[in-house]
Order: structure tokens, then sequence, then C-alpha cells
């Protein structure tokens, strides 16, 4: 079950984490959402999903888990600066969770079952802490699905980098298609299956998407693991960098990164 994060802390990679929000990256879930709710947010990472849910549960409470202290303090920083009371914080394996059955109304995972080593034994252990008629939540993005404009030869190759450096890790990072295939196994039942997408396409967008992946190619966790695989050389990772620029530069560049999402509904106890 051990897997190793692809991506890493670095501050290239915190960039893009820090702007994910409740709206658009859990709008499947958040019209079930209740005042009361008491929420599991797994892989919490810069805390910034995590904050918005504490607000929206104002009666309920939010416990953030991570895998090391470290990674936790990051959502820590953020709750902390928001001012939210109703945050506590938990090192976790969501493999193998610390939290008695039926513990809570909603367990939220956000682009986690990519990256764990059991993404079935992860989600059943998710069930097992949610009472009956609350929900698991997840939601993962699919790489081969991701789709540009123009064509760059070097963002091809930096595709096939991440997918064979992810799964090397004993990830899988075209997770969004099999997350109801995944679900199913872990015996759901209630499973609502959709999709939706980021996309990038203003001169804005383009410049910081562009231009994180072009600093991530060069400078986080990924580029480590490449090198010291040999899945790729330092000339191959400065030219993906320089591709991403290119895209980036290109007045007519787009890009749309789709996401599977699950609402798993955990059934009444047997009586």
């Amino acid at each position: 079950m051990d897997a190793v994060y692809t991506h890493g802390h670095h501050e290239s990679v915190l960039r893009s984490h820090r702007w994910r929000t409740a709206a658009n990256s859990a709008a499947y879930l958040l019209p079930h959402l209740k005042p009361h709710m008491k929420i599991l947010d797994v892989g919490s990472g810069p805390g910034t999903i995590t904050a918005d849910l504490a607000a929206l549960v104002p009666d309920g409470h939010v416990t953030a888990s991570e895998v090391t202290a470290d990674a936790l303090d990051l959502a820590k920083a953020e709750v902390t600066a928001r001012g939210l009371p109703n945050v506590d914080f938990a090192v976790a394996d969501v493999h193998a969770l610390a939290y008695p059955d039926d513990t809570f109304c909603v367990v939220h995972a956000h682009q986690v079952l990519q990256h764990v080593g059991d993404p079935v034994r992860a989600l059943r252990e998710m069930g097992r802490v949610t009472k009956p008629r609350g929900f698991v939540a997840a939601r993962d993005s699919d790489y081969s699905a991701f789709t540009w404009w123009p064509r760059i030869p070097a963002l091809d190759e930096w595709l096939a980098l991440y997918q064979r450096v992810a799964r090397g890790n004993g990830g899988e990072p075209d997770a969004g298609r099999r997350l109801l295939s995944w679900a199913r196994q872990a015996g759901f039942e209630d499973v609502t299956a959709t999709s939706s997408t980021w996309c990038f396409a203003t001169p804005e967008d383009r410049a910081w998407w562009g231009g994180m992946w072009a600093e991530r190619v060069l400078s986080s966790a990924m580029a480590e693991q490449a090198l010291a695989t040999g899945a790729a050389t330092e000339a191959d990772l400065r030219r993906i960098s320089d591709g991403w620029r290119e895209w980036a530069a290109a007045e007519d560049g787009w890009l749309s990164i789709l996401h599977g999402e699950i609402l798993c509904r955990v059934p009444e106890a047997a009586t």
C-alpha cells in the first residue's frame, strides 16, 4: 500500500494547490452539506478547501488529515489565518483511519486516491468511519484526458513523463475514470458519478498555469524523482519546461483538465 507522493511540497506545487477552493474543486458535494455536519478532509494539503468546508458547517466540525505532521502544518497555517474555530488536525493514513465506525457525516478526499497504494481499501475505510446516510466524496483528475492547444510536442512528453513517474511511485494518474469502479469494488451501491473540468484559457490563466508547471518540471519532487530513476535527463526537463512557457505565451493557448467525481451514500445500518 505504500506509495510515494509524486508532487511533493515545493512552493510551485503549493502555489497550484492553494488556488483550489470548495467552489472550484468540490462543487458536486456542496449542495449536500448542512451547517451541523462533522467532516473528515483526507489529504487536506494547504487547507484552502478544508477552510472553505469549515466555513460552510459553522455549527459542525472539520478534521483535516495528512500523512505527515509537516504536511499538516500547511493546513494549520491556512485555518489559523482565517480564524476558524471549528477545525482540528490529525496525522492519518487513509488505509487505516484511527476513528471508530460511524464517526463523520462526510469524508472528503480531493486529488488523493490517485496517489495512494490501495484506493479501494482507502474508500472502504472512508466508508467505515462515515455515519449511515452520510457521504464519501472523492474527486481526482485523469491525466490521459487532459487536452490542450496548440499541440506542443514537449507537452506530450510532459504527460508521458508524469504518468511514468506517478505509476513508478505506486499511484494511478488516470484515477478520475476509475473512481466509480473503485467505489463499486469497495462495496458502495448508492454512487453518483460525475465529472467536471478546470479550464485555463485567458492570458492570465496561461501565465499562471504554464509558469507554474515550467517551474515544477525543474524544481519539484517530480523532477527529482524523474532524474533519480532515469525517467528523464536534465536536458529533457529543460525542454519540457520551455514547452510550458511556449504554451503560456500562445495567444490561442487553451487547456482543460478533466476530473472524475464520486458521491457515495453510506447505507442505513442493518437491523
